[in-house]
């Protein structure tokens, strides 16, 4: 509801201070949209995670019930603060960032700096890493700041089209989510929730048509909470599962994502073009030029998005012919997406 009601706001004050996206040869949409979005998305997130780190620490008598309720580890929690103020300031230093660069248009290689000093810190000193069986703390937090950077730059590429990078962020978020609460992970499920509900009220105004943009300071915030998301979800208990190859959960849950900011990276860069250049060669504009409508080209990649994340959720209960047949599923739904791209690539019309 605080979403929904700081989105609406956002977009009048947007619209009467001129910030806004207009058309241009490299965007998808012909009108002029308020942008600005990702102010709602950002101060719905601050307000309810420090509301909550404010409440948990300072009225722990009061919340009594709700935290034995709820499982939690009071103890647990506040040793997490520390943490959860360096995610804190990543979110705001990115969305910062987006901010300028909606405003200035920022240079690609400023903003990956950027991106990437952020990643590194939050993955050392903020623990928003993965182990993968690798002792050395210097490598696992490389390894996960490249993942950071990766995952905010896919859910960049796809704020491509009205409603899709934030509902693709709502489907594997909710998966992650699943995740975290089979795992009994209430600090992680806590976050995820938070994020889902402010993903769900932004949606309000921008599924097709949409009638606000997040721009670039919700889509490096959104990037990097679903990669804090799955990056700090337990996947593998080593006590309790040999299955180790449910750490691989995520490339399940971001194939979609993935598929799209690889293919048109390596698209960009054969055509010569840099691959941080705008422009209509995502899969959601090959659809389109296919003859879907706006709203189908999202819900069909909400739909590959669900499939391949419905499948990664029992990864960790199934025994290693079923993680294969879950891999090929995987495999398979992309082999769909680029049957349609090749189509609509070879399509005669010239639509």
């Amino acid at each position: 509801m605080l979403s929904v009601f700081l989105t609406a706001v956002v977009r009048k004050l947007s619209a009467r201070a001129g910030f806004a996206a207009r058309p241009a040869e490299d965007r998808y949409h012909q009108t002029t949209i308020p942008l600005g979005g990702g102010i709602a998305i950002f101060i719905t997130l601050m307000v309810f995670i420090l509301g909550a780190t404010v409440a948990i620490k300072c009225l722990p008598g009061r919340l009594n019930s709700l935290v034995q309720t709820a499982n939690i580890d009071i103890a647990d929690f506040l040793a997490k603060v520390n943490q959860l103020v360096v995610i804190l300031l990543s979110i705001l230093i990115l969305f910062a960032l987006g901010l300028w660069d909606d405003k200035k248009h920022l240079g690609p290689f400023f903003k990956l700096a950027v991106q990437f000093a952020v990643a590194i810190t939050a993955a050392f000193f903020a623990d928003v890493r993965v182990e993968f069986f690798i002792e050395n703390r210097i490598i696992t937090s490389a390894l996960s700041a490249i993942w950071i950077v990766l995952i905010i730059n896919s859910f960049n590429f796809l704020d491509n089209m009205d409603g899709l990078s934030a509902g693709i962020a709502l489907i594997t978020s909710s998966i992650l989510f699943a995740a975290a609460a089979i795992s009994g992970q209430v600090f992680v499920g806590g976050l995820a929730l938070i994020f889902i509900g402010t993903l769900l009220g932004f949606l309000v105004f921008n599924f097709p048509p949409a009638k606000i943009f997040m721009g670039d300071a919700g889509s490096l915030v959104v990037g990097f909470f679903v990669a804090l998301l799955t990056l700090r979800t337990t996947y593998y208990h080593e006590a309790e599962s040999r299955r180790a190859y449910a750490v691989l959960m995520p490339l399940l849950v971001m194939a979609v994502p993935l598929y799209d900011f690889i293919s048109v990276t390596l698209l960009r860069i054969s055509q010569g073009k840099s691959p941080f250049v705008g422009d209509t060669q995502h899969f959601s504009h090959r659809l389109k030029r296919h003859g879907l409508t706006d709203t189908q080209t999202v819900l069909t990649l909400y739909l590959a998005t669900l499939c391949t994340g419905l499948g990664a959720i029992f990864l960790y209960q199934v025994n290693l012919a079923g993680a294969i047949l879950i891999f090929t599923q995987t495999f398979m739904i992309l082999a769909i997406i680029a049957i349609l791209e090749t189509t609509a690539k070879n399509d005669k019309s010239g639509n």
